[in-house]
């Protein structure tokens, strides 16, 4: 595995995270604490030390129940815990932004993760309007100083969101997480000027543009998970088919095609580390040997701190 520092704080993370929203059962599997320990037991093999969670995966805060159960297992300290606040899941997704429903969401994270502190906790794409809310940072950064968060972070609705990274220094956030992938390379055009100038960490996700990049999957597939299968079939079969043409066009022959799409993400110098969701071992396994291909660096050249 390959090692990269988050932006300013005394994080070194693995280039390649585990995202974990499948485990709340959007992405069409239902998953047991087995199969969870299995996948977290192999990235930790491969040297993988940062997931990445949220509140609002899964009813209950299902996604951190799984990884708190298995943290209760193993050592806390290898592993870096990024989760998100301001939605919940009762029915369905719903906005809960109000700062004591913040500080709650706190407290249910921290019982469910069975541990005393998030690494870092990340404003969930929010709109501007709630960004602003003075009293909400104040709040956290409250829980900066108690030691409950180690460190903030924002994770972007939009990719374009050039507002949301420009205050984030101001705000004492040191990390930006945003959608980045072959596919949909809008970052590139401000956020990550904005957080190579702040040395803000980043957090890629969808980084296999929700499974497209994976290579598995051809022109006329129809999804049935929860996140796919209500978007347009024709910008499905349009982007599958850009997929087709990047496959011919830009990855070696004999490379595997998600590998290549997590290098790629990797090769630019804004970016800390990608986070793949994955619902099996196997799926960890190829995650993880991303890292052999030569477009990966270990580390962020000291020139980019501003």
């Amino acid at each position: 595995m390959k090692y990269r520092r988050l932006g300013k704080t005394d994080l070194r993370v693995s280039v390649i995270g585990v995202g974990t929203w499948q485990f709340g059962g959007d992405w069409g599997k239902d998953f047991n604490q087995k199969e969870v320990d299995a996948i977290l037991n192999h990235a930790k093999e491969r040297g993988i030390n940062l997931i990445d969670t949220a509140e609002c995966y899964g009813p209950h805060h299902m996604s951190e129940n799984f990884i708190g159960d298995f943290l209760s297992r193993d050592r806390r300290e290898d592993w870096v815990i990024a989760s998100k606040f301001g939605h919940q899941w009762h029915a369905k997704w719903e906005n809960a932004w109000d700062v004591n429903q913040i500080q709650l969401q706190l407290e249910e994270s921290l019982k469910a993760l069975r541990t005393d502190y998030i690494d870092l906790y990340q404003f969930h794409s929010g709109s501007d309007e709630v960004f602003n809310q003075d009293d909400m940072w104040t709040m956290l950064d409250k829980q900066v100083q108690a030691g409950t968060i180690r460190n903030l972070g924002i994770s972007i609705g939009s990719n374009r969101n050039i507002y949301q990274t420009d205050r984030a220094s101001e705000l004492n956030a040191k990390a930006i997480q945003v959608v980045y992938n072959r596919l949909d390379q809008a970052p590139e055009e401000e956020v990550f000027s904005s957080c190579i100038k702040q040395d803000l960490g980043v957090l890629a996700r969808v980084p296999l543009a929700s499974g497209y990049l994976s290579g598995k999957y051809k022109p006329g597939t129809v999804f049935s998970d929860n996140v796919r299968k209500n978007r347009d079939q024709d910008e499905i079969d349009m982007k599958l088919k850009l997929v087709e043409e990047i496959k011919k066009s830009e990855v070696p022959e004999g490379v595997n095609m998600a590998q290549w799409a997590l290098a790629w993400c990797l090769k630019h110098p804004a970016v800390s580390c990608v986070i793949p969701g994955c619902k099996s071992v196997e799926q960890v396994e190829s995650n993880a040997n991303a890292v052999e291909l030569d477009m990966v660096r270990e580390d962020h050249p000291s020139a980019w701190k501003s």
